[in-house]
């Protein structure tokens, strides 16, 4: 992995977990659990935890609700990327994106690939940005919630990642709406 520039303070970014499942409470949400005790454990902030059902319209709501909260800096769903008809979350993140990050899904494949082969094409993991806060759907199992943190955003949400993270462009996310 690459190198962590221990010179430069540490900036906790502020995270909101939601899980999208029909079948699961808060007693039983063990990816969200796992994403919590990831984000806490890296010293970020948890800005807001929720449950959904699959519903394409509510997910959507939420995440939209969520862009538009200034104290919600990066939002991690976990749940509904397969491909069954119930497993929406990937369409509903879509419906709010102005950009997708392409590569986060690719990167979450190479990773997933490692550990559970070819099974890895069954998962629709994604990511974009929106209103300046950036989104990831994760697959609603533990082992891919800690593939996706360990990996990949434990490195692009630490401002002393290089050569580059996601954090050190926050302020540019919204550029284009600046006035000329």
């Amino acid at each position: 992995m690459s190198p962590i520039d221990e010179s430069k303070e540490f900036i906790p970014v502020r995270i909101a977990v939601l899980t999208v499942s029909d079948s699961r409470g808060l007693a039983e949400d063990r990816s969200g659990d796992t994403l919590v005790g990831r984000i806490e454990g890296a010293g970020h902030i948890l800005a807001d935890r929720k449950i959904l059902p699959d519903e394409r319209d509510q997910i959507a709501d939420q995440l939209r609700a969520w862009i538009a909260d200034k104290d919600v800096d990066v939002i991690l769903s976990t749940g509904g990327t397969g491909l069954t008809g119930r497993d929406v979350t990937v369409e509903a993140h879509r419906d709010v994106y102005e950009k997708e990050i392409e590569a986060f899904g690719t990167v979450f494949t190479i990773v997933s690939m490692q550990k559970i082969g070819t099974s890895a094409v069954q998962s629709r993991a994604t990511g974009g940005v929106a209103g300046g806060t950036y989104l990831f759907a994760l697959p609603g199992s533990t082992g891919a919630c800690k593939d996706a943190w360990d990996e990949i955003l434990r490195y692009q949400l630490d401002y002393r990642h290089l050569p580059c993270n996601f954090v050190e462009i926050f302020p540019r996310l919204e550029e284009h709406k600046r006035r000329k």
